[in-house]
């Protein structure tokens, strides 16, 4: 039987969620990823969440739509039901175009806030409508990290899925801001993934401190990883369309610190 050693935490992907900048999902973007040669720029397309209903799907901003469209790719793969699972929320950006329009509403003489503005402008705007669309009454977690957003939340979910021994749902989702913010933090464009992560041994995580962050080995997957904060799962993403075995580390929070993920 094999045992984890002490500072380490050890969980199974038992499902995958993926859009971004050429990679339309993950049942289409794996291959991509196992032979990048594969993989071609383009603007990342998010579809309608059809799991929102009509009136939701149009106050959703663009944050939302892409979680919940990842989140659902992510459940499906994993055969497991939606609303058992907990989750872990993690966004660098959140819903970058209702803080815009909020700071145009306070700059204005009037400083009318819309309460419907408001309500998606909150961190866990995205957990909240992920949890109210499947009925979902499982703890819900929240999380920002600036560029360690993902790194984060795969530590985070790997946390509660070791603690709790269940499945536990994992979303990170950036999207770009509006100017003139965006020229404060320019994001090249969306990007969204999911993990479902139960109990196991396949992917082990743990801290390290030194070295550097990995890279794709491919100059335009380094840029969107470089570009787009939820994308620092592309290394991760790629050793798991490959099986594996490698080591990955991505930026931590703190100067030095990095995660390793070990598969």
């Amino acid at each position: 039987m094999s045992t984890t050693p002490p500072g380490e935490l050890a969980v199974d992907v038992c499902g995958i969620g993926l859009i971004g900048p050429g990679l339309e999902s993950w049942a289409a973007g794996a291959a991509r990823l196992r032979e990048p040669a594969g993989w071609q720029a383009a603007p990342t397309v998010v579809p309608a969440p059809m799991r929102l209903p009509a009136t939701e799907r149009r106050r959703a901003g663009a944050v939302v739509k892409l979680s919940i469209v990842v989140a659902d790719e992510a459940c499906a793969m994993a055969g497991l039901e939606p609303a058992a699972l907990a989750s872990v929320f993690s966004s660098s950006t959140g819903e970058p175009a209702n803080c815009h329009v909020l700071c145009e509403a306070l700059a204005a003489p009037e400083r009318l806030v819309s309460p419907t503005r408001f309500t998606n402008s909150v961190h866990n705007a995205a957990g909240g409508y992920w949890h109210i669309a499947v009925q979902g009454r499982r703890p819900s977690t929240s999380i920002a990290a600036f560029d360690a957003s993902f790194a984060a939340g795969l530590l985070e979910a790997a946390v509660q899925a070791v603690a709790l021994q269940e499945p536990v749902l994992l979303v990170a989702a950036d999207v770009p801001y509006p100017e003139p913010l965006h020229a404060k933090r320019p994001l090249a464009d969306a990007f969204g993934v999911a993990l479902v992560l139960r109990p196991g041994s396949a992917l082990r995580l743990r801290l390290a401190e030194g070295g550097t962050p990995a890279t794709c080995g491919h100059a335009g997957l380094d840029a969107v990883h470089d570009a787009i904060p939820a994308a620092r799962a592309l290394p991760l993403l790629m050793a798991l369309a490959r099986g594996g075995p490698a080591v990955c580390t991505m930026e931590a929070w703190g100067p030095g610190a990095l995660l390793e993920a070990r598969l």
